[in-house]
C-alpha cells in the first residue's frame, strides 16, 4: 500500500464526530467575543472542518479554566475583525527586496521544525504545545498543511506553517532567526499562490497586527469572512501545494511583488 505522502495532493481523513458551529451560526453572531466554542479534539478530519466553517484552534485560555492546573481545552476562534491578505496587496519594500536576495525558499523540507520554532516558549504569547504541534504535523503528513522557509548559509534562518484548502491559506504562525527571514517567507507563500486563480485566493492571518499591517494585511468582519469562505474553499489548489503532500522542495524567492 502507498504512503500518503507518495501520493499527489492532500488525503482526506475520516469525518469529525463532533458538530461544530455552522458558517451560518457563526455569521450570526452579535458578540465581539472571539472564542466562539470550547472542547472536541484536534483529529485531522476535525480541524479541517472547522477551517472549512471559518474557525481554527488554539488553546483555551488560562482564564477560561476551572483550575489553574486544569490541563486547557481546545478553543475553536473566529474573530470578530479578521486579519486578511489579498495577494495583490501584499507590500513589499526596497529593503525587503532587497533582503530575498539573501536568503533560500524551501518548502515542506522541515515542517515540523518550523513549528517547533514557531512554538518556542521562549516566544511571547506562546502558545503551541505538544497537542497542536501533532496535530499539524498529521495533517502535514496527509499533504494539508505546509511550511515555506527561508535558509541562510545551510540554516534555516525563519518560515511561516499554515493549511491549504482550495484558494485558502489559512497561515497559523511565522518565525525568524534572521532579521527579514519571515517576511522573505511570506513574498515566497504569495508567488506561490500567484496563479490564474491568484484573484481568487486569500492568506488568512487571524488577527491584523501593525507588523502585519505593514505587508499589506487588512481587517474584515467576521461575517464578510465567512460569506466569502465557500468560495475560496471552491478554488483549486495552487499547483505546488496539490502536488506535495509531504514532500519537499527548493525555489528561488524573487520579490517581484510591489
Amino acid at each position: 500500500m502507498d504512503h500518503p505522502n507518495d501520493r499527489p495532493g492532500p488525503v482526506e481523513p475520516p469525518p469529525t464526530p463532533w458538530e461544530l458551529p455552522s458558517r451560518e451560526q457563526l455569521a450570526a453572531l452579535e458578540t465581539d467575543d472571539d472564542l466562539v466554542a470550547v472542547g472536541a479534539d484536534l483529529a485531522p478530519g476535525t480541524v479541517l472542518a472547522a477551517y472549512r466553517r471559518g474557525i481554527f484552534p488554539m488553546p483555551e485560555p488560562p482564564r477560561l479554566r476551572l483550575r489553574s492546573r486544569t490541563p486547557p481545552a481546545v478553543g475553536w476562534w473566529c474573530p470578530a475583525d479578521r486579519g486578511v491578505l489579498r495577494l495583490d496587496r501584499l507590500r513589499v519594500s526596497r529593503s525587503l527586496r532587497r533582503a530575498v536576495r539573501d536568503f533560500e525558499i524551501r518548502v515542506d523540507t522541515v515542517f515540523d521544525e518550523v513549528v517547533a520554532a514557531c512554538g518556542d516558549p521562549r516566544r511571547p504569547g506562546a502558545w503551541i504545545d505538544a497537542e497542536i504541534r501533532a496535530a499539524y504535523s498529521e495533517l502535514h503528513r496527509l499533504g494539508w498543511a505546509h511550511s515555506v522557509e527561508a535558509w541562510q548559509d545551510g540554516r534555516l534562518a525563519g518560515g511561516l506553517y499554515g493549511v491549504a484548502i482550495g484558494g485558502l491559506f489559512a497561515g497559523e504562525s511565522m518565525f525568524y532567526r534572521v532579521r527579514d527571514a519571515s517576511k522573505v517567507a511570506l513574498v515566497a507563500l504569495v508567488e506561490r499562490l500567484a496563479d490564474e486563480h491568484a484573484r481568487d485566493r486569500l492568506i488568512d492571518v487571524q488577527w491584523s497586527t501593525p507588523h502585519l499591517q505593514s505587508l499589506g494585511v487588512e481587517e474584515i468582519p467576521r461575517r464578510a469572512y465567512l460569506e466569502q469562505l465557500p468560495g475560496l474553499l471552491g478554488v483549486p489548489l495552487p499547483a505546488a501545494f496539490a502536488q506535495l503532500a509531504g514532500g519537499g522542495e527548493s525555489l528561488p524567492a524573487t520579490g517581484g511583488h510591489q
